[in-house]
């Protein structure tokens, strides 16, 4: 009887905790749910699509949305429909894993810069030299030294996303090694991994989950302008920006070959920016406060 108890009495607040965040986050939910739709179509695309993304059909060229080709068919008589429904895996891999990197290597960066001030000096004037250049002409130039390919795609955007999280660790680390219990640590002759480890980083993991989805939003925007130039991901790789690309010589007599694909696009970025708003009202101390 007292296990049972105990385990009503956890999920009571459980269960409080739920009901509030989706009364005072409604954005939260509505952006995960699309969120978790699009991960689902791009898990099940095989199955939900119609017929081969990259199968040819030239007699089939430029046909409008029906009942057999729910998107229509491109200038190659391929299905509009199944190429994005591909298109998705594409984005999420290439959002998901710049956010990741950008975010493992930019928080390394930070806190080492933030907490030894040589490492400072060194490494921030390069953080510095990378941001001064915008991310999407830096991509370009990173890919232009590089063949098209998803890996390369990934790594380019990564590079010029590094810089953000690094400088936003490293404010953070600034403001916290002047506090006094990482100066009590740092007095109790703690080593400065132990120190970085268990009194600064548990403190950065709020911004910088915030600064991820932001992170993965941009990474998707980049890659679709990356793809649609002609610098991204091999044009045989249906993405959302390939098949945007592709469209825009018929957009005139075929506007659903971008309005399709750029639906898909714009949807999936807004999921992700309403759970990066959504995490940083519901991580932000102030606010917490306040509601």
């Amino acid at each position: 009887m007292a296990a049972i108890s105990a385990d009503i009495v956890v999920r009571a607040p459980r269960r409080r905790w739920l009901r509030e965040t989706v009364r005072r986050h409604p954005t939260v939910v509505a952006g995960s749910l699309i969120l978790l739709a699009m991960v689902a179509m791009a898990i099940f695309a095989p199955y939900l699509g119609t017929v081969d993304p990259i199968a040819v059909a030239p007699v089939k060229r430029l046909r409008f949305p029906s009942e057999l080709y729910w998107f229509g068919t491109d200038a190659y008589g391929r299905d509009v429909y199944s190429r994005t429904l591909y298109g998705a895996r594409v984005s999420l891999q290439v959002g998901l894993g710049v956010a990741l990197f950008a975010t493992v290597f930019g928080l390394a960066i930070g806190l080492v810069t933030g907490f030894v001030r040589l490492a400072d000096a060194l490494l921030m004037r390069v953080m510095d030299g990378l941001m001064s250049v915008p991310p999407v002409l830096l991509a370009i130039a990173l890919m232009a030294l590089t063949k098209a390919s998803l890996g390369n795609v990934i790594i380019a955007i990564t590079i010029s996303e590094v810089p953000r999280v690094a400088r936003l660790v490293r404010g953070v680390v600034l403001s916290l090694r002047e506090q006094p219990f990482v100066e009590a640590a740092r007095a109790a002759g703690t080593p400065l991994l132990r120190t970085l480890w268990r009194h600064i980083l548990p403190n950065t993991i709020a911004p910088v989950l915030v600064q991820a989805t932001y992170i993965c939003a941009s990474a998707m925007i980049t890659e679709a302008v990356l793809s649609f130039i002609g610098a991204g991901t091999p044009p045989q790789i249906p993405s959302w920006g390939n098949i945007m690309a592709e469209g825009r010589l018929y957009f005139e007599i075929r506007p659903y070959l971008i309005i399709f694909p750029g639906l898909f696009l714009s949807a999936t970025v807004l999921a992700v920016n309403l759970v990066g708003d959504g995490l940083r009202d519901a991580l932000d101390p102030r606010l917490a406060r306040r509601m």
